[in-house]
């Protein structure tokens, strides 16, 4: 079950709205199903009875009180699940008489608790709408309702056997999931036929702009590169105080500010800036005559990530998953934003889904962060993909690779803490990025996998012995029984005819425990080993010179750029324009 609350100083209009058609006309049958004192009339179901008696009633307190009260009247809903049965008006009635209770509204035994009602209009939810002056005319003590009312639902859930939703309610949830928009928001984004609502939209947006940024003045110039506006609130002292921002729009009203702490907690100031102070690698310059840089960046963003999914897969600190998620997400947004229209929205809603995975009241690990940032920028500074097939299509599904396994470990950790709904939004990151990676690697995968059928027995069988000789036997029998067995023993084949050894390549590219949770382990270790001996991408058959020629290219180059010669500084590159959403066009 979910409660919220609101507060208000009109309890007529409160009225009208409970027992009116709703705003779309979906309030059925309203009834009262309790009171505070079991006798309130009921306009629903007495003819007699008005609006305006029952105003009157909840409000003689507030009357007798005689001095104002600012807001007065006090509106909480309780909704059940859409997967809970429906419950009857008695039930009901109980669950309302300990929602008030727990909120401080009245307390069971209290003759001098607040009035209040509970109405039932469909929908499998009620609504409780009590004034807060109680019969002594003194004010009701509200403060933490919210808590106590959720603490008292938790065991509500238990006693009716309805869904159980206590693992929303934790501290660590709240602060870690991404502020949800409000009613009037969803209504606005509905009337506008817009499929997300501003505050959703803006969050995104501040998330892209911030995505591998090196420093406050390129994050502040990448908001205004997507139109997005923004001021920083100063104290008196003239120090700055936190972030608000807002959409272009084109209301009278202006614009609508959002402060960081309202989009999400990682995107407060102070947030921010810690990002900024842990620093970040500048991108590596592309070396001459290697492959084109959107492949090569995404070759090495794809590395990074799996040094990530080791460290969250081996007994990590809540610092350490804190950082891979906040660098993961990071690393999904400039993907998305430099990846063609095919792999996108996947790509970004994956993104989204990795939002409601963080990890809140902890300090994330400052190597874990600069290594995943400095991914993300690497990213950006590498530019959009110019296609999807070729070199870059298989450097975008070897990235995909490693971002579904790390998905996939984030969630793993997540279960074993308790925390079922981080998991499940892990799970879903996963299965969106299975998608994009799907898309890119349906070609790559069934050239290679027919090169695999065309291969030599006397091949076929070599390199399952390799397998055989590397991996344990349950973990070999189940690579070759795979329908992708067969690219990648194409892939051993090419690997082995470029010169390098197939036993230390699977041994090195299966050396880590997350292979097991793979849903195809014959996939990753093809992208891994193309990727680790720097295989031509998938097609017609490579020549042995071509093979040749990457394998000695492999072996005489590092990840790292040379070291500058004695007294000369090394000059990083300008920063990126990161892409404007939708400006994305692929090259001819």
């Amino acid at each position: 079950m979910i409660t919220t609350s609101r507060s208000g100083k009109n309890t007529l209009e409160a009225l009208k709205y409970l027992y009116g058609p709703g705003r779309r006309n979906e309030h059925t049958d309203p009834h009262l199903v309790a009171s505070w004192d079991g006798f309130a009339p009921d306009p629903g179901r007495d003819g007699e009875a008005t609006l305006a008696q029952l105003r009157d009633a909840l409000d003689l307190h507030v009357v007798c009180y005689g001095r104002l009260v600012k807001k007065h009247v006090y509106h909480r809903m309780v909704r059940a699940d859409p997967s809970d049965r429906n419950l009857s008006d008695e039930e009901w009635a109980d669950i309302a008489r300990r929602i008030v209770a727990a909120a401080g509204i009245a307390q069971d035994g209290d003759p001098n608790g607040c009035r209040w009602v509970a109405v039932h209009h469909g929908d499998n939810h009620i609504h409780i709408l009590a004034t807060t002056v109680r019969a002594d005319l003194t004010q009701a003590r509200l403060r933490g309702d919210q808590y106590r009312a959720e603490t008292e639902l938790t065991e509500i859930e238990r006693q009716y056997r309805l869904k159980d939703l206590s693992d929303t309610r934790t501290p660590e949830y709240r602060a870690a999931i991404p502020k949800r928009a409000k009613s009037p928001e969803l209504r606005k984004a509905e009337r506008l036929g817009q499929e997300e609502t501003g505050r959703t939209r803006l969050r995104t947006g501040v998330r892209r702009a911030l995505a591998g940024a090196a420093g406050e003045e390129e994050f502040l110039s990448r908001l205004t590169a997507q139109g997005i506006q923004f001021e920083v609130r100063r104290l008196p002292s003239g120090d700055a105080r936190g972030y608000k921002f807002a959409l272009p729009t084109g209301d009278p009203g202006g614009p609508v500010w959002f402060s960081g702490s309202q989009l999400a907690a990682d995107l407060t100031l102070p947030k921010i800036h810690e990002r900024f102070a842990i620093g970040i690698d500048e991108p590596a310059l592309s070396r001459p005559g290697g492959k084109g840089r959107p492949a090569a960046v995404r070759y090495r963003a794809s590395t990074t990530t799996d040094h990530a999914v080791a460290t969250i897969d081996d007994e990590p600190r809540a610092g350490q998953v804190a950082a891979v998620v906040s660098g993961a997400i990071e690393v999904l947004d400039t993907l998305a934003l430099t990846s063609p229209v095919l792999s996108r929205k996947e790509i970004n809603q994956a993104a989204r889904a990795l939002e409601f995975t963080a990890v809140a009241r902890t300090r994330a690990a400052r190597g874990e962060m600069r290594a995943m940032r400095s991914a993300a920028r690497e990213l950006l500074y590498g530019g959009p993909m110019g296609g999807t097939g070729g070199e870059e299509g298989t450097a975008a599904a070897t990235i995909l690779t490693s971002l579904v396994l790390l998905a996939i470990v984030i969630a793993k950790w997540h279960a074993a803490q308790g925390h079922r709904r981080q998991a499940d939004a892990a799970r879903a990151a996963a299965d969106h990025l299975r998608a994009a990676y799907t898309r890119h690697a349906a070609k790559p995968i069934a050239h290679l996998t027919l090169e695999g059928h065309c291969l030599p027995k006397a091949d076929h069988d070599r390199q399952a012995d390799a397998v055989r000789r590397t991996l344990p036997a349950d973990q070999a029998a189940r690579l070759i029984a795979e329908d992708n067995w067969a690219a990648l023993a194409a892939t051993l084949a090419q690997a082995e005819a470029a010169g390098h050894d197939p036993t230390t390549l699977l041994t090195n590219a299966a050396g880590r425990r997350e292979l097991a949770t793979a849903a195809s382990p014959a996939a990753v270790l093809t992208w891994r080993i193309r990727r680790a001996a720097h295989l031509p991408a998938p097609g017609p058959a490579a020549t042995h010179d071509e093979l040749r020629t990457s394998a000695a290219l492999s072996r005489s180059t590092t990840r790292r750029t040379t070291t500058p010669a004695a007294g000369t500084a090394p000059q990083p590159p300008a920063p990126p324009a990161p892409p404007v959403p939708g400006s994305y066009r692929p090259k001819r």
